[in-house]
């Protein structure tokens, strides 16, 4: 099955070979791919200016190393990972069908790294964490992110109102949020937008890397009207409800001072792990390698966003790694509790020490 571009893989496909004359990463997670990769290069190969996509992180950028789990909690990842094999079937919210069949797609969301995010997220709870997990897929399924394609989503991000390229000093993938690009009245679909571009962002994250990077950056053209608090308070649920511990770094920049009263409106619905994450108007090369920053913000990279360029590269190059992903996960027998390490082209064992050949 080969891909469509810019879809997520069903399950059970192959990797989408090289077209239109973008970077060949049929192998892309093997060694010899990534050596073969020119440092900082584009998707499309586009220099000054760029218009598509980095594909990996520059050799400045240094991965985080996982601390290794206390006897307590590989305890208690065993037992709830005892419990999600056994799942055949997720809530339903409603009478009818009172639940949904867990998917392959399902099974393979749940790797080791995404129950320890939820345990995590719990404080080691493992009844709540059990629940959460449930409730997430409960809500992908209901939500309709697999129906969410490119072409749907296309006209929200029609002017650059949201970007993905690059990424921070931790190899985490940079999206870049300008609200002031705005371009469609308000509606559920601009939510829509954001987690549809959330989940290319997870697509394109580096092997023993689980967080991204969120850069906000507001100008003049914003007005108080593109900033709805019911709109702030359900991408907060939603991104603490069903994203837990995959936000890294919120770099807010360019803040008028009629912004200013939203953050404070919202800031009682921001849980204070996230809150410790945001940084205000700081120089954003502390926090991005200046090769993959983009000008706009204080960077190198001569960027012009052109939507017939830059959104089918996107989604092409997101769908090539899902693809690389679900290949390895069936050839290791599609389990639940696959290492992200491992789907991600990682060897051997992962910066925390745990060993996916093992497992």
């Amino acid at each position: 099955m080969a891909a469509v571009a810019g879809s997520q893989p069903a399950i059970g496909g192959e990797s989408q070979t090289k077209q239109n004359g973008s970077v060949d990463i049929q192998d892309l997670h093997t060694s010899a791919a990534k050596l073969s990769i020119a440092e900082n290069a584009t998707y499309d190969g586009s220099v000054s200016p760029a218009k598509t996509p980095f594909i990996n992180p520059s050799s400045v950028s240094k991965l985080p190393t996982t601390p290794s789990l206390t006897t307590d909690q590989s305890t208690k990842y065993e037992k709830l990972l005892t419990t999600v094999k056994a799942w055949t079937t997720k809530p339903s919210t409603t009478p009818n069908p009172p639940d949904h069949p867990l998917t392959d797609s399902d099974r393979m969301w749940l790797t080791r790294e995404c129950i320890l995010r939820y345990l995590r997220a719990t404080k080691w709870d493992v009844h709540q964490a059990g629940l959460r997990l449930q409730s997430t897929l409960t809500w992908r399924q209901e939500y309709g992110l697999e129906n969410h394609t490119p072409e749907y989503i296309s006209p929200e991000n029609a002017t650059g109102k949201q970007v993905l390229t690059g990424y921070d000093i931790a190899g985490r993938p940079c999206l870049y949020l300008n609200p002031g690009r705005q371009n469609t009245e308000r509606s559920n679909k601009q939510v829509e937008h954001l987690v549809y571009m959330l989940e290319r962002t997870i697509d394109l994250m580096p092997a023993g890397q689980e967080n991204l990077s969120l850069i906000i950056n507001f100008d003049k053209k914003l007005g108080g009207e593109r900033l709805p608090l019911w709109q702030g308070k359900q991408v907060l649920n939603i991104l603490q409800s069903h994203y837990p511990e995959r936000l890294g770094r919120a770099l807010v920049i360019n803040i008028p001072w009629i912004v200013q009263p939203f953050f404070k409106l919202i800031n009682p619905f921001i849980d204070p792990a996230t809150r410790e994450k945001l940084k205000f108007d700081q120089d954003l090369r502390l926090f991005v390698p200046p090769a993959q920053l983009l000008k706009t913000h204080g960077g190198d990279v001569d960027f012009v966003y052109e939507h017939e360029v830059y959104w089918p590269a996107l989604n092409e190059l997101a769908a090539k790694k899902r693809a690389v992903m679900v290949e390895r996960w069936e050839a290791a027998g599609k389990k639940i509790g696959e290492s992200e390490w491992y789907l991600r082209g990682g060897e051997g064992q992962d910066k925390g020490g745990f060993n996916f050949q093992e497992s």
